[in-house]
């Protein structure tokens, strides 16, 4: 219990962030961003151990080569 303590308390709300998380809730997405987002979340979730293996490269090139079934 001791570890969740922190966030037992108020949290003072820092009106720059609640600014630009408004501000972004506008903005669309485009592809490349969002294709970007899917290789780093790809590779966020490489096994451990694999570090030298899998690179943030080695994703890329796998995506442009995965057909995904209609």
């Amino acid at each position: 219990m001791a570890d969740r303590k922190q966030f037992l308390r108020d949290v003072e709300v820092d009106p720059e962030l609640t600014k630009v998380l408004e501000d972004s809730k506008a903005k669309a997405v485009t592809e490349d961003e969002l294709r970007q987002q899917r290789i780093s979340f790809a590779f966020g979730n490489a096994p451990f151990g694999s570090e030298g293996r899998i690179t943030k490269d080695s994703v890329r090139i796998a995506s442009e080569n995965i057909k995904l079934l209609p």
